[in-house]
């Protein structure tokens, strides 16, 4: 055996027994010194062999014996505070791994809140502000000349990263603000850099001299995993992004270094670590610093970067997007594989079991996804897949079209023809009419080229439509004088006969003369709107039609199914208007004139054939209108207006003014003579009217029912006529609502949940929103009693249903829908238990 490393094993043990047991402030200040001397920190250092055993043998046992003397009273032996500060430094000053590792060894040891506790967590406080973690870390990147041991770096990992976690559950109450996560990540952010930082020094050395070994950041990148893996990716990358991107600008040791950095990430962190990366890069230049080629190197990261964040995820916003294909498109060895993910993309898109079952969320990022990579595409990369390009166009554009939801069609309509416009731009352009509304214009501009730089020129290619350049702004003066000085050749009389001084003739009030008259019967109307070759009476007949029905009803009874069905099939001949409501709003009279016989003939031609589904929706709303204004309680004194007295002579307000009764007048004068100091505040008398639709809801609501399973030749709500479908489930939740109190209620409640139980599986969206909302219909409309006396079992296999969709509907409003239902059934049972529990 080696004397001198005899002679540092002697020394040891006789200080660690010293340390132990005497209470001798200068022995013990005389024992640390001399232990102190193999750190290599005092002017008397000794041999490199000692100093090399005492750090990899003896020190973790120095210390240890350290945290148990840990007191008051030992501290107090020396009143100076030499001997808490000579203690100390042995854990700021030795190897970092083994002082970090007895730190969080000592604290996980000690039981509840104590001095000893308090005192290790300042000191791992100090610790971490004095860079120790960063040595840690530099240690780990250092060539190794001996071998390592996987199980110590592994506890060390799991001690640097789950720091915050222990020292929380031991300290709880006492914990300190630094060992908080919020705290504690962007801290070791800052260590991370320095690390690496040291590892780029070494490395620099290393390449000036000749030989010598290469350093590793596998430690490093192991760190950074564990990290992103356990959901801090936001607070460590907020802190290392911003200065690799500054670092990386003009270094390719540096690049290099976090190629490195990243190719080293295990694979189970590989995913967290990408995503943060993707999200923290400001634009696709820096990530392609950050990454290098990666994509093309590891599987792992080509699919995460290539499948995982494009399609199995949706909740990534749209710089990110743009960041992740702008990386893609900057590298000549990466611009297949963004070719390739726009087919699959496209793929995707043109899927029709995607659009029926994928939220509307992904469908608009995946949308996006698609112009983004059209937007880098070039043209004559673009023309080497165009066949398949056009395929998954055409199906996706056909399934979109197809949808009962306004917004999927409207994304359908906007990427088609972009699309179009880029495959085809010598053809004529494709376009659709639809709202503009923010969507629209969010996808328009991400289909617009970027800059020059994110790839260069020669694979980009032309601009998928050229931006029509705005005029030069002519500055006051200039307009000023080409008003004034117009060019005109000598000689010209154009200012003697200009006008301009002339004030108009106002002609706001003038009227238009029309050579046929309004006409004054209902008869005349029919007459006028079915046979009438005149244009300017058809278009009175139908402006006047609402008020006639309103002022005739007994007549209106006449010729109401007539009426009617002039009204569903009139088309428009001329560009009257308003045409729409004008035709609506009359049938809807109609209706509420004589509910119970237009309601019998506009249900039975919803199924009839030879109708068109706008037809069939008109049918829809007229019914939901007439029944709204039927169950309104004011309904009659809003219809009295438009109505006359029995005798059929119109009887003015000016008259009925003018000839008070004598009581009124009376009573008027005392009111306006009477002084008084608080009159509160007025009320007015609010006269009960019966509901009208009580007696005529049935008519409205059964035959809609009766045959929504049977198909026709040209119509099938359990086909391809969805989007009629939702609007019926849409109308009966309506009908079943405006049914509260009404004594058809509780059957129409049942015939509901019936019609819901057999559609509950429908894969289309809108269809389903109906379903819910006529659960949450059935359950305000239907009295309590009689929903868990009638409908029982019902009401268990709908709340099941609801749970259900509550958890896993693809779908946001349905799943809000699903809620409100289940609230209102909790709600329900509340008010029923309290309502059967003994009174005191």
């Amino acid at each position: 055996m080696d004397p001198a490393l005899s002679a540092v094993r002697l020394t040891v043990q006789e200080a660690i027994h010293t340390l132990s047991s005497s209470e001798d402030a200068g022995h013990i200040l005389s024992t640390l010194g001399t232990l102190k001397r193999y750190l290599g920190r005092t002017e008397d250092p000794v041999l490199p062999e000692e100093k090399e055993e005492f750090a990899t043998v003896h020190f973790s046992a120095v210390l240890r014996c350290l945290v148990s003397k840990l007191s008051p009273g030992w501290l107090e032996l020396s009143p100076d505070g030499q001997l808490e500060q000579l203690w100390e430094s042995f854990f700021l000053d030795g190897p970092p791994d083994q002082a970090f590792l007895v730190l969080m060894e000592a604290i996980e040891s000690t039981a509840g809140p104590s001095f000893r506790l308090m005192k290790m967590a300042r000191l791992l406080d100090t610790f971490l502000h004095a860079g120790r973690v960063a040595a840690l870390m530099e240690e780990q990147c250092r060539p190794q000349t001996k071998p390592s041991f996987p199980l110590f770096q592994e506890t060390l990992l799991s001690k640097v990263v789950g720091l915050p976690d222990l020292l929380g559950n031991r300290l709880q109450r006492d914990n300190l603000t630094q060992f908080f996560p919020q705290n504690y990540f962007p801290l070791l952010g800052l260590e991370v850099m320095r690390a690496l930082k040291a590892a780029v020094n070494f490395l620099q050395v290393l390449l000036s001299v000749s030989g010598g070994l290469d350093c590793s950041v596998s430690f490093v990148s192991q760190v950074l995993g564990k990290v992103c893996i356990q959901g801090r990716k936001k607070e460590i990358l907020g802190v290392l992004v911003p200065q690799l991107t500054v670092l990386t600008q003009d270094s390719c040791l540096w690049q290099r270094v976090c190629w490195r950095l990243v190719e080293q990430v295990p694979d189970r962190a590989v995913e967290a670590v990408l995503t943060g990366l993707v999200e923290a890069a400001p634009r696709p230049e820096v990530l392609s610093r950050l990454l290098g080629n990666l994509v093309v190197k590891n599987k792992k990261a080509r699919f995460v970067m290539t499948r995982k964040l494009l399609f199995l995820q949706y909740q990534h916003t749209t710089p990110m997007v743009q960041s992740l294909l702008g990386y893609l498109a900057l590298d000549s060895q990466r611009r297949p594989l963004l070719i390739q993910v726009l087919k699959e993309l496209l793929e995707t898109w043109g899927s029709s079991s995607a659009v029926r079952h994928a939220p509307l969320e992904q469908q608009c990022y995946i949308s996006k996804a698609i112009l983004v990579c059209m937007a880098h595409l070039g043209e004559s990369e673009l023309q080497d897949v165009r066949d398949e390009l056009l395929a998954s166009m055409m199906a996706g554009v056909k399934c979109r079209l197809d949808s009962s939801l306004p917004p999927v069609r409207r994304l359908g309509m906007v990427v088609a023809e972009v699309i179009s416009s880029r495959i085809h731009p010598e053809g004529p352009p494709l376009k659709f009419q639809y709202e503009d509304d923010e969507m629209s214009r969010e996808l328009l501009a991400l289909a617009a080229p970027g800059p020059a730089s994110d790839c260069s020129l020669e694979a980009r290619g032309p601009s998928p439509a050229p931006v029509a350049t705005e005029p030069p702004v002519e500055t006051p003066e200039k307009t000023m004088e080409s008003d004034v000085h117009p060019a005109q050749p000598q000689g010209s009389d154009s200012e003697l006969d200009s006008d301009d001084e002339f004030i108009p003739y106002d002609m706001s009030g003038d009227k238009e003369l029309k050579s046929s008259k309004e006409p004054l019967y209902i008869r005349d109307c029919v007459e006028a709107l079915t046979t009438s070759e005149d244009i300017e009476r058809w278009e009175a007949s139908l402006k006047v039609l609402e008020g006639l029905v309103y002022r005739n009803p007994q007549a209106t009874r006449e010729v109401s199914v007539e009426l009617a069905k002039v009204l569903l099939h009139l088309e428009e001949k001329t560009c009257v208007a308003e045409f729409e409501q004008l035709r609506q709003r009359a049938l809807v009279a109609v209706t509420v004139t004589d509910p119970e016989q237009v309601a019998k003939y506009l249900t039975s031609q919803f199924y009839g054939l030879n109708y068109s589904l706008r037809q069939r929706m008109d049918i829809l709303d007229v019914l939901v209108l007439a029944a709204q204004a039927l169950s309104r309680p004011r309904s009659l004194q809003r219809l009295s207006q438009h109505s006359s007295p029995a005798s059929g002579t119109s009887r003015s307000p000016a008259l009925a003014i003018s000839q008070p009764d004598w009581q009124v007048v009376v009573e008027e004068r005392i009111r306006s003579k009477t002084r008084r100091f608080s009159k509160g505040c007025p009320r007015r008398e609010v006269s009960g009217v019966p509901n009208e639709f009580n007696s005529v809801a049935g008519y409205f609501f059964f035959p809609l029912l009766q045959h929504f399973d049977r198909p026709l030749v040209t119509f099938d709500l359990l086909g391809d006529d969805q989007l009629v479908l939702g609007r019926l489930t849409h109308t009966l939740a309506s009908l079943m609502y405006l049914a509260v109190n009404t004594t058809v209620a509780v059957p129409m409640g049942k015939a509901l949940l019936e019609f819901v139980w057999a559609l509950r599986f429908h894969v289309d969206i809108y269809v389903r929103r109906g379903l819910l909302s006529a659960v949450s219909s059935v359950l305000l409309s239907v009295p309590t009693e009689r929903l868990l006396g009638d409908l029982p079992d019902e009401l268990l296999e709908a709340r099941s249903w609801l749970a259900d969709v509550a958890e896993r509907d693809v779908d946001e409003d349905c799943r809000e829908l699903a809620v409100r239902s289940l609230l209102l059934l909790e709600r329900l049972k509340d008010k029923l238990l309290s309502s059967c529990s003994p009174q005191p």
